[in-house]
């Protein structure tokens, strides 16, 4: 969902403090700890769910030590708005600022929490071939309006809707970019991308000159519909949205090409040449097709 600003909301969020508090180091592996990597769009999801791990340990630090400032037991205090406070009694409270000070300096506890997570699977039955291979899910639907010219191919996306569950969306904006950001990629994998080599193997369009990609005039109306479908297991009920955007979004414009022309593209991109030649191709079949029919 946007992992820089994401998970620095989590990790605000859970210990009630100010997003600008909050300084994330990411890509640097002098400093952060191993990973196997963003993928599966799983950052907001694993890494997440760490951080809000890590911040209840750091938080429980906090406790501890706000407690006897406070007279109350450490179960009894919570955390908001950049303070440490009794349960239903706000008025009694003390910065966080402060207890941070005086369990590092006078308490020598500082307020450091880490924490991992690994998501629950289930290996495959090798008998049954049953399994649980990843702890959630998403889900996604996209609908494409397009525009055929059936005498050049051309194809022009003028319209794609977009849903798409994310659990708890932390972000909304940040998911609807994620979300167009997909589409363009869709778009693009759909009607223009294309690695093409010569018979030595050597690709032929290395460069941004001749490897086309669509640019935000090749863009759509984009209508995006986050569905907010709570995951227990997900940091604040959140699931990954990065690599889901640009997945249904080739099929979606190839079905409606089908639907406008009645021609089917089988490989991608969709250029205006495979078009035209499997409108003539269709064409030509039909006329063929007449005399026999009469």
């Amino acid at each position: 969902q946007g992992s820089l600003t994401v998970l620095g909301q989590i990790a605000a969020e859970e210990l009630g403090i100010a997003t600008d508090d909050v300084h994330v180091v990411s890509a640097d592996t002098d400093t952060t700890p191993m990973d196997t990597g963003a993928i599966a769009s799983r950052t907001t999801y694993v890494t997440g769910n760490a951080i809000k791990l890590a911040a209840e340990n750091a938080k429980q630090i906090l406790f501890e030590v706000a407690a006897p400032m406070l007279d109350v037991r450490p179960d009894q205090l919570e955390s908001v708005d950049r303070k440490i406070q009794v349960q239903y009694f706000p008025q009694r409270c003390l910065p966080i600022a402060d207890v941070a000070l005086q369990a590092q300096f006078v308490m020598g506890r500082p307020p450091i929490g880490s924490a991992s997570y690994n998501p629950p699977t289930v290996a495959m039955d090798s008998e049954t071939g049953q399994g649980k291979p990843f702890s959630t899910y998403v889900y996604a639907t996209q609908c494409a309006e397009v525009e055929v010219d059936d005498e050049t191919g051309q194809v022009d996306v003028i319209y794609m809707s977009a849903a798409h569950d994310c659990g708890t969306a932390i972000n909304p904006m940040l998911v609807e970019g994620q979300i167009e950001g997909g589409i363009s990629m869709g778009i693009g994998y759909a009607l223009q991308e294309e690695m093409l080599f010569d018979d030595d193997g050597k690709q032929i369009n290395p460069n941004l000159t001749n490897y086309i990609m669509p640019t935000s005039l090749d863009m759509p109306e984009i209508d995006v519909d986050i569905v907010e479908n709570f995951d227990p297991t997900g940091p604040f009920g959140a699931k990954g949205v990065g690599e889901p955007t640009a997945v249904p979004t080739a099929a979606a414009i190839c079905n409606a090409i089908h639907d406008a022309v009645g021609v089917r593209i089988t490989s991608l991109p969709a250029t205006a040449e495979k078009v035209l030649k499997a409108i003539k191709e269709k064409n030509g079949g039909e006329q063929k097709a007449l005399p026999a029919a009469e």
